[in-house]
């Protein structure tokens, strides 16, 4: 089993709850998680141990995120093919995957976004504006550049696949 399957089982995203993740709306907003837990966790200068509220409800967006938007209208545009590209890449143990599409790049866009994560968590301590833009930017330079190389994947993965040429329409 993949990793990115566990995590996958973990978000309990279910053939249903994939589709849903696809609505661009949610690739969309997933990009304001980083943003909206710096500012909950630094809130705690302002509001003491009321931060805990903020905190918790930017945390449970995370969560909330790939399952709350409905099915989109179309998944015939970039963010429903990332998501749908995700789903191809943890499914590369039950269907091979060409090997264009294993190189080192995809760990090091995991590595550039855990480092972005990394300096993101620095600045919630230290109250860094600059290593909170920094660590954001690092996070979804990675992610983006990831998502954009998961499009490549479905597109070629698609055609000879009638379960992932299903998923677009």
């Amino acid at each position: 089993m993949t990793t990115e399957r566990k995590i996958s089982r973990f978000f309990n995203l279910t053939d249903s709850n994939w589709m849903k993740h696809a609505n661009p709306w949610s690739v969309g907003t997933r990009y304001t998680v980083l943003p909206l837990i710096i500012i909950a966790f630094w809130s705690r200068i302002w509001l003491g141990w009321w931060f805990l509220i903020p905190a918790a409800l930017s945390i449970s967006w995370i969560f909330l995120n790939p399952v709350m938007f409905c099915k989109p209208k179309s998944t015939k545009n970039w963010a429903s093919k990332a998501v749908m590209g995700e789903r191809v890449y943890l499914n590369r143990d039950k269907v091979k995957i060409p090997p264009v599409h294993k190189t080192v790049l995809l760990p090091l866009l995991n590595i550039i976004s855990s480092i972005g994560m990394g300096i993101a968590i620095w600045a919630i301590v230290e109250y860094s504006i600059w290593g909170a833009v920094i660590g954001t930017v690092l996070a979804y330079l990675g992610k983006s550049w990831y998502l954009d190389r998961m499009v490549w994947l479905y597109e070629d993965m698609k055609e000879n696949h009638q379960e992932y040429l299903d998923w677009e329409y």
